[in-house]
C-alpha cells in the first residue's frame, strides 16, 4: 500500500510546499493533498512516478512500513528567530531518515550502549563537571568529541543544509541519544554546538521545553563541559591580547569567541576587555573565517561500520537502496562525519567500538 506520511517526509526534506511539489509533479494541489493526507490511499502508478521523479525519490520509498516522523517539539532548535518553517522541517525529515539508517544497523552490529546520566537538577556548570567525573576525564581537554560520544552510546549524524540557521538539534529515542550537526560551520563551532546538544540531552526533557534560558543553558554547559574552569584558569591566568586567546584555542578545540567568553565567564577578563576583545574579533573577521583552524573531526564509529560493510562488497548506495532511500540522504547524514565512503573502506585506529552481529 501507498505509505502517505512517506510523501510527507520526502516533500519537507526537499523543503517544498504542496504547491509547488503539485506543480513539478505536473498534478493538481488538491490531488497531493489528498494523496498526502491519506484520503486517496492508493494513488494511480503514474501520479506516484511523477512524484518521485519531482522529489528525486525511489519509487519504493512510498510502498514501506512507516517513518518515524520527528515532532517540532521533541527537540531544541537554537536559531528559532532564523529558522524558517521549512528548515526546520526538513532538518526533522533527516532526523526521520537517520532512524531508518540507525535501525537497519542496530539490526547488524551490537553498537555501544548509551551511557550518559540525568542532570536535569544541576546548574549548568555543576552538570558538566558531574558528567566529565562519570566518563573519567577529569578536567583534561578532549582531543576527540565525536569519538568519545559514540563510544558512550550517542548516535551522531551530519546535516548537510548549506546554511548556518540549522545549527544542530538532539533527541532521545527509545532510551538512544541523538545528535545531529550542521558540517556547513567550521570545525570549531561545531565543537561548541555537539557540546551545546550533550547539554540538552543531560538538562532538559526535550519534550515542552525551550526558549532562551534553555538555550543559555546548554551554551553554559558546553563552555564548562569543553573548557573546564580549572584547567582554563591553570592554563590562562591572565589574557593579555587576542593573539594570546589564538595560540591557546588549540587546547581546547574551540573559537576565539568561545575562548573571550569562557575568560571573561571566568572573571578572568573584565567586561570592558571582553568587549574590546569581541570587537577586534570582528573587525579581523574571526567569526566568520576561524584562526589557525583546527582539522574537522570524524566519525570512527561510521568508518567501522562501513569498513565492515565493505568486507561483503556493500557500499553506501547499497544500503539506501535496502533502505529505498536516495543515495544524497545516506550521504548527507553520514558523509560529512567520515569523507569518501564510497571507495576503499578507511583505515581505523583505537579500539573497536563494535562487532557484527
Amino acid at each position: 500500500m501507498f505509505n502517505p506520511g512517506r510523501l510527507s517526509i520526502a516533500r519537507k526534506r526537499r523543503q517544498l510546499t504542496k504547491k509547488l511539489l503539485a506543480e513539478r509533479a505536473g498534478i493538481s494541489q488538491l490531488t497531493l493533498t489528498r494523496i498526502e493526507s491519506g484520503q486517496t490511499q492508493d494513488p494511480e502508478k503514474e501520479t506516484v512516478y511523477a512524484l518521485s521523479k519531482a522529489l528525486s525519490y525511489p519509487v519504493s520509498f512510498f510502498y514501506l512500513e512507516d517513518c518515524e516522523e520527528l515532532p517540532p517539539e521533541a527537540v531544541s532548535f537554537r536559531s528559532l528567530s532564523s529558522l524558517t518553517a521549512r528548515q526546520r522541517d526538513s532538518a526533522l525529515a533527516a532526523g526521520a531518515i537517520a532512524h531508518l539508517l540507525d535501525d537497519w544497523v542496530t539490526q547488524r552490529f551490537n553498537l555501544p550502549k548509551p551511557d550518559i546520566i540525568d542532570l536535569r537538577d544541576e546548574d549548568p556548570e555543576s552538570a558538566a563537571i558531574a558528567l566529565r567525573r562519570y566518563w573519567g576525564i577529569g578536567s583534561k581537554p578532549i582531543p576527540h568529541l565525536i569519538k568519545m560520544l559514540e563510544a558512550k552510546g550517542v548516535r551522531v549524524f551530519a546535516l548537510s543544509e548549506k546554511n548556518k540557521n540549522v545549527d544542530a538539534f538532539s533527541c532521545w529515542r527509545n532510551g538512544v541519544p541523538y545528535i545531529f550537526l550542521n558540517t556547513f560551520k567550521s570545525s570549531e563551532r561545531s565543537r561548541f554546538d555537539t557540546a551545546h546538544e550533550i547539554g540538552h540531552l543531560v538538562l532538559h526533557v526535550h519534550g515542552g521545553t525551550s526558549g532562551r534560558e534553555v538555550e543559555r543553558e546548554a551554551d553554559k554547559f558546553a563552555s564548562a563541559f569543553l573548557i573546564p574552569r580549572d584547567d582554563f584558569v591553570a592554563n590562562v591566568p591572565r589574557v593579555h591580547s587576542l593573539e594570546q586567546l589564538i595560540k591557546n584555542k588549540s587546547r581546547w578545540g574551540v573559537s576565539v569567541s568561545a575562548l573571550a567568553r569562557t575568560a571573561f565567564e571566568y572573571d578572568i577578563i573584565s567586561d570592558w576587555h571582553y568587549r574590546e576583545l569581541c570587537k577586534q574579533i570582528s573587525y579581523r573577521g574571526f567569526r566568520t573565517k576561524e584562526p589557525a583552524p583546527m582539522g574537522r573531526e570524524e566519525s570512527v564509529l561510521w568508518k567501522k561500520i562501513f569498513k565492515e560493510l565493505w568486507k561483503d562488497g556493500l557500499t553506501k548506495d547499497h544500503v539506501a537502496s535496502q533502505l529505498g532511500v536516495p543515495k544524497d540522504e545516506i550521504a548527507s547524514l553520514i558523509g560529512g562525519l567520515m569523507g569518501s565512503i564510497n571507495e576503499a573502506p578507511p583505515k581505523v585506529t583505537g579500539k573497536a567500538m563494535l562487532r557484527a552481529v
